[in-house]
């Protein structure tokens, strides 16, 4: 029993850093303003290529990645995967670079939520009452922020959109999260390695932008770019082996309260009373989910015993 204890605090330290990464994030990224958007994703995405295999190496799962190429219906999948994660950190970039730190939050705040409800038109995954008055609540608190901050909503529902089916089509594939981010990431490498070599290289005219090579310090960032990404995977995917399910679903919301509250305190981003409002209303949602995941999934096993 305290082997037990020991190994869930184990996965509950790995989910909060792992969450923490990810919500100090726009900190990174805003270091990165002089990179062009698609710039920073294409070095993201390229670098991540050769710190994934490595991972995979020292952790003996070359042979899954080979499975995963093998196998056609876990290719295809990815495919469609490998677009939708592009899309959403194209978007989430340009948000943080943009100062729309608390639309991006936003966004991630609205996932969980339009992820189970994707679940139930997909994979006919039954909502209770109390998830349906859930969802209905931030779907209240998203019109009512539609009223004042439509200019913005786009990138909220941009990133809740793109998140929620790349989750929803992860779920239907058979395959770890390290050896699928690999396997995405290996069918975007080629493309934006050609983007990277020409506008580093091909291109002669002067820009506004800062390129590789231009300054160490960019580099260093563009290039740490993948580590930034594989850490918080790693630690996340191991968390979730020791963790019960309901206690990671909680740690999930870490991320988009950080980053909401760097985009209000650290970089002063406006905060209207359309926006007060529709992120009240989407906590209270958060918090009827997150009751009915953990005692409706309490009385479930009492009932079963």
């Amino acid at each position: 029993m305290t082997g037990q204890a020991s190994t869930s605090r184990l996965g509950l330290l790995q989910a909060f850093l792992a969450c923490i990464i990810w919500g100090v994030m726009p900190i990174y990224f805003k270091l990165l303003e002089s990179v062009a958007p698609l710039e920073v994703v294409a070095h993201r995405i390229v670098w991540s290529v050769p710190v994934l295999l490595i991972i995979l190496y020292f952790r003996k799962n070359l042979s899954g990645l080979r499975i995963a190429w093998a196998e056609p219906k876990i290719r295809g999948p990815l495919l469609a995967t490998a677009l939708l994660i592009t899309v959403n950190w194209l978007v989430y970039v340009w948000a943080i670079q943009e100062d729309h730190i608390l639309a991006a939050s936003l966004g991630y705040f609205i996932s969980p939520l339009l992820s189970v409800f994707l679940a139930n038109i997909f994979l006919k995954e039954k909502l209770s009452r109390n998830q349906w008055i859930a969802v209905g609540i931030a779907a209240i608190g998203v019109s009512i922020l539609a009223m004042e901050a439509w200019q913005t909503l786009w990138i909220s529902l941009a990133l809740a959109g793109s998140w929620g089916l790349y989750g929803l089509v992860r779920k239907m594939t058979d395959v770890g999260p390290i050896v699928g981010l690999t396997v995405e990431t290996s069918y975007l490498l080629l493309p934006f390695l050609l983007f990277i070599g020409w506008i580093t290289f091909g291109t002669t005219t002067p820009t506004t932008t800062t390129h590789l090579g231009d300054n160490l310090t960019i580099d260093i960032l563009l290039l740490g770019g993948a580590i930034v990404t594989a850490t918080p995977l790693m630690l996340f995917a191991a968390a979730v082996k020791k963790m019960k399910l309901s206690t990671i679903g909680l740690t999930q919301y870490i991320a988009p309260t950080l980053q909401f509250l760097i985009g209000v305190l650290l970089y002063r981003e406006p905060l209207t009373t359309s926006h007060i409002i529709c992120f009240i209303l989407i906590w209270i949602s958060l918090a009827i989910f997150s009751a009915d995941a953990i005692f409706g999934g309490a009385s479930k096993k009492t009932a079963a015993t």
